[in-house]
Parts: C-alpha cells; structure tokens; sequence
C-alpha cells in the first residue's frame, strides 16, 4: 500500500506550522512533504531537477497550495500539473489569503478541487484544516484508490 502523504507548498514557515498544528490536533498523521517554492513543487511532483529519480508513482494525497509563491505562482503550478498525466488527477485545494473572484475563477478553470481562503484567526484555520483532512484524506476515493 501506498504511503498516503500530504504535500504542503508554502513558502511561509508559519503558515506551513499552523497547517501542521491543524492537523496534528486532529490525529490527521499523514506523512508531509514541505515544497517552499512554485519550481520546487513541479520539480517534486514531476521527478525533475532536484528530485530527478523520484518514483513519481508516489504522489500526495492532496496537494495544499497557496496561491502567492516565489519563482512560480500557484496557478502557474497548478496549470503545469494538471498538464502532466501523472499529476492531472491529484487533488489540489488552493489555500490562500487571496478573497479575490479573479484567482477563485482562475483557479477552478485550472483544475483546482477546491479554494479555501485562510482565516486570520486560528481556531477557524483549525477547523478549516480539520475539515480538509477529513474529505480528502479519510472520505474522497482517487481513482487509484478504486482500482
């Protein structure tokens, strides 16, 4: 059986630790992969550049990513893993301060599964998080999965 991992894409160590804490505090004990830029998480979930070799057979169980990273934004690694047919299917929610309709749009076009906007306040982050980690890890079935 395939390890069921989460892979964060934050580029900010205190948004990444209050994702970890959200779901630690709801015994969600997936293995999780930290990518702090838009090219390193291609790089990742394509097996390229730094992580050329990597069996890409692997890939998370959900992707959460924000929408304002360095060297490539969100929705530019979005539409480059929807393109590639390893990683077209793998759910991604966009989780971002971002309440603009613009990027909520864009990113549905793209091919995101779903767009939760990052509460300030951190109970309702918590809860948000909790609620992530119950759908898509414990309730959504991947194709994978039903094979």
């Amino acid at each position: 059986m395939k390890p069921m991992l989460i892979a964060i894409v934050e580029d900010n160590p205190d948004d990444e630790q209050l994702v970890r804490r959200a779901l630690k505090q709801h015994n969600i004990t997936n293995d999780i992969i930290v990518l702090r830029d838009g090219v390193e998480a291609v790089d990742y979930m394509l097996g390229v550049g730094a992580y050329e070799g990597r069996d890409t057979s692997v890939q998370p169980q959900v992707i959460l990513l924000d929408m304002n990273l360095p060297k490539l934004n969100g929705l530019d690694v979005l539409k480059r893993l929807r393109a590639d047919e390893r990683t077209a299917m793998v759910p991604v929610v966009m989780l971002t301060t971002s309440k603009e309709e613009g990027d909520i749009i864009a990113s549905y076009k793209l091919g995101a599964n779903s767009f939760v906007t990052k509460p300030v306040e951190f109970t309702q982050f918590v809860e948000a998080v909790k609620q992530l980690g119950l759908y898509w890890l414990l309730l959504n079935k991947t194709p994978e999965q039903n094979a």
